[in-house]
């Protein structure tokens, strides 16, 4: 494989290529790093990050990342952009696809103050293990980028300088480059090799989260998913806050003299309407009342990055009755009792901070609390805000006092996605025969800020191939997409995010139909693929009852299904793409326990066992 990279000054002219297909090659992040190219599917992989190298030199270097900025990206058909501000330099970056393997890239940066810098830099890095002893790159100037040494002894890095030295307030800098890449597809066939001899914990299907936030378009939203796709579970806010302000009141009393805080109604009349579709119900509390909390409420992080608050331990039989009466209210006046109840993210402090033990605490007070009002409500060990935080549910996992009261164990997945992570989650379910739940499923929490990026094929591929790898990691009860309403919307229009057009599902919207409406009610069963790129999840009941979940993150190929028990002779095929909107495709025939099948490039494709 090569890739030419040719650097040109801001005076470059684009070649005139005609731009009419979205060719969507370029993997850039809404955060301005580009992941490589892809051409035919695969991803032909670099990586580039832009640099802020103080005046002291490379020792104070501030650079883009994920969760770092507060970047803006929008496309416009084969034109990406991203607006970031770095260390007091605001970027725009423009990204446009020209043809099969080659992009444009131009950047823009400005300062805010007049400043000395040693300079900003485009930086790029490539794998000199995968492309040993072979020509990389070619540099037009080749003295026009700086390479640095490091440690690490498997990647080349160059910085391709945008401007150095004096920084003018007011005055944007320049520079333009091409990046093209050409080299050979792999499209080796897959072997995906499933064994049926041993069934794992229960899938119920995808459910949802459904906080209330937005007014004007949640409504829509939520009646459209619940119309339109099967939802196993729901998990609504607790506005503790707005149910009981101050510590003197009653909000019992209150709520009974019609006083319910109108948030507070909306959230358990969404409770009750979850309920009345069959699902089992989690209430979660967010934002606590200022009597409950120690120091004044934050819903921010401080200077130092801390974020909520801890809750008053001198109070904890006072905010044990709070909740329990919050249930009680849900259960008398709206006929519906909570199957979970949890601190959001107490581990990070959205926004109850909780440590470990106290955690545990709650667990053992709250539960006991809960039970001895005639409540069957129980409590999640956990509901982390990521997988990266395992230790957080060790003292209560660990404590047999816990467990009468821990309903099931929840994680949120917005990071720490490596197996031996997830594996821990799954090892925790099983050490105390609890059912696992990712209580908010997606995969950037920081996207609502650059929302046109969930409309990205390279988001809703990560997203599904995330889910594909819980289910065969993990075995959860169920993934609560994060959320079926406005916020982080599978949805566009309608006003949402400011989209005035038509209200329509999206891409990802029949990625989680495709994955609720198959395989929900069976079994968790060993597979395994045979290439990293392709990931995949497996599902069984009755003998002949199997759903195989297939996500290519690559180039088109041949797959061969192994392992498959006798009576099953065919397998009806879904598939969601670029193109394809959960798309029923002809029939694929069984012989001698296997299947042999094309797999498109980039799809997420799901095998039904007539």
């Amino acid at each position: 494989m090569n890739i030419y990279f040719k650097l040109f000054s801001i005076a470059f002219l684009l070649f005139a290529i005609p731009i009419g297909s979205t060719f969507a090659q370029a993997e850039l992040m809404p955060w301005g790093d580009l992941n490589g190219i892809r051409v035919k599917g695969q991803l032909l992989d670099f990586s580039t990050r832009l640099n802020v190298v103080g005046e002291g030199g490379w020792l104070d270097v501030k650079f883009s990342g994920k969760e770092l900025q507060k970047p803006k990206f929008r496309r416009d058909g084969d034109v990406q952009t991203v607006s970031t501000e770095i260390g007091g330099i605001i970027f725009t970056e423009i990204v446009t696809d020209l043809k099969p393997g080659l992009v444009d890239v131009v950047i823009k940066c400005e300062s805010k103050v007049d400043t000395n810098l040693t300079g900003v830099f485009f930086g790029v890095k490539w794998s000199k293990v995968k492309y040993s002893g072979k020509n990389v790159f070619d540099i037009k100037p080749k003295d026009s980028g700086i390479s640095k040494n490091t440690e690490d002894k498997n990647y080349e890095r160059l910085f391709l300088p945008i401007h150095m030295g004096f920084f003018r307030k007011g005055i944007v800098y320049e520079k333009s480059f091409q990046i093209s890449v050409n080299g050979e597809i792999d499209s080796e066939p897959v072997e995906i090799s499933l064994d049926a001899s041993v069934k794992g914990r229960p899938f119920a299907g995808v459910g949802g989260n459904f906080r209330l936030q937005n007014a004007l378009t949640d409504p829509q939203v939520i009646d459209y998913c619940l119309a339109n796709m099967k939802v196993a579970w729901g998990r609504v806010e607790m506005p503790w806050r707005e149910w009981h302000r101050t510590l003197e009141n009653d909000p019992t009393a209150e709520a009974g003299n019609g006083k319910l805080d109108a948030h507070v109604k909306k959230s358990m009349q969404m409770a009750q309407r979850l309920s009345k579709l069959g699902m089992p119900v989690i209430v979660s509390a967010w934002s606590p009342p200022a009597w409950a909390i120690l120091g004044k409420p934050n819903n921010r992080p401080t200077p130092e990055g801390v974020w909520g608050n801890p809750l008053n331990q001198d109070r904890m039989q006072q905010i044990y009755k709070s909740i329990t009466d919050y249930l009680l209210y849900l259960k008398s006046n709206y006929g519906t009792e909570a199957t979970y109840f949890s601190f959001n993210e107490s581990d990070l402090g959205i926004n109850v901070r909780q440590t470990a033990q106290e955690h545990a605490n709650l667990i053992k007070g709250l539960g006991f609390y809960l039970q001895s009002k005639g409540l069957k409500t129980k409590l999640l060990l956990g509901d982390n805000s990521d997988a990266n935080t395992y230790e957080f549910i060790y003292p209560a996992l660990n404590d047999a006092a816990c467990r009468p009261y821990i309903g099931a164990i929840s994680f949120h997945s917005w990071r720490g996605w490596e197996t031996e992570t997830l594996k821990k989650w799954a090892n925790a379910a099983k050490q105390i025969n609890a059912e696992l739940l990712v209580g908010e499923g997606s995969i950037d929490a920081a996207a609502w800020q650059y929302p046109a990026y969930f409309e990205e094929e390279s988001y809703a591929l990560e997203e599904i191939n995330l889910y594909t790898r819980l289910l065969a990691i993990c075995e959860p009860l169920s993934i609560l997409q994060w959320q079926l309403t406005a916020d982080y919307s599978p949805l566009t229009g309608g006003g949402i995010f400011g989209d005035k057009g038509p209200l329509k599902p999206t891409r990802r919207f029949f990625q989680l139909k495709q994955l609720g409406d198959t395989g929900s009610g069976q079994r968790h069963i060993l597979v395994q693929s045979s290439r990293d790129d392709i990931s995949v999840a497996a599902l069984a009941g009755t003998e002949t009852g199997y759903t195989i979940h297939i996500v290519n993150n690559s180039a088109g190929r041949e797959a061969k299904l192994t392992g498959l028990p006798p009576g099953i002779m065919r397998f009806k095929v879904f598939v969601t793409d670029r193109t394809r909107n959960l798309k029923s495709l002809p029939n694929i025939e069984a012989r001698n326990g296997q299947a042999i099948f094309k797999l498109d490039p980039r799809c997420y494709l799901t095998l039904v066992a007539e």
